[in-house]
């Protein structure tokens, strides 16, 4: 079994690449092969609407079109049999890269049938993995659960089976003094780091290996 997990965050060892590398390390401890790709490292855009891939004959295969950087990524994820998206939430949302590869993961393989199936004939789980500074209750307050649950009625609907996570009250900077950061106490912040970020790596880290099960 092959698990890929996609870091949309620019950073490569802080929040959200500890994390996945926790869930991966879940698929990894039920006997699956692991791959992490961070997003940041390539140059590619989102869906561009070419319709390529909504032609009646469908020469795309449920594969996006338009070749650049991560169209190798998008036919390794295709022939996964789990992806994890891993990202920062910046503005209620992910990141620019994890948005763009979304659009071209989701819509490819999505038809205009009366029941808007996919062409995507595989078995396949996906997981999302958001971090993010806010508090689990300004996380629900501020209506980001309705973008989180969009996205996973979407990939499941065209893939199957997906499920998210969340991690709150996430560190931003190693030294809160040098930053305009007044709205956070960064006692309490070192102090969810120490004490609630372990539980979070654990919770991926089961997560990673509920997919393989």
């Amino acid at each position: 079994m092959k698990v890929i997990g996609l870091n949309g965050s620019p950073r490569k060892k802080f929040n959200t690449a500890t994390v996945l590398r926790h869930a991966l390390e879940g698929a990894e401890s039920k006997g699956a092969k692991t791959e992490i790709i961070n997003l940041y490292d390539y140059k590619f855009q989102g869906c561009i609407s070419c319709f390529a891939c909504k032609l009646k004959d469908n020469i795309t295969g449920g594969i996006c079109a338009v070749k650049d950087d991560v169209t190798s990524i998008l036919v390794k994820m295709a022939e996964a049999d789990a992806v994890i998206f891993g990202s920062p939430v910046y503005f209620a949302d992910v990141t620019s890269s994890t948005r763009a590869i979304l659009e071209r993961f989701m819509y490819a393989p999505f038809v205009y049938c009366k029941d808007y199936s996919s062409v995507y004939e595989g078995k396949m789980k996906t997981a999302c993995i958001y971090t993010m500074n806010v508090k689990s209750k300004d996380m629900e307050n501020r209506g980001y659960v309705r973008t989180f649950e969009t996205t996973r009625s979407y990939l499941e609907r065209i893939y199957g089976h997906s499920e998210y996570i969340t991690v709150n009250d996430t560190t931003q900077f190693a030294d809160y003094s040098k930053y305009i950061a007044e709205a956070f106490d960064p006692v309490a912040k070192a102090k969810a780091r120490k004490e609630v970020f372990p539980q979070d790596c654990e919770k991926a880290f089961k997560l990673g290996a509920s997919l393989v099960d």
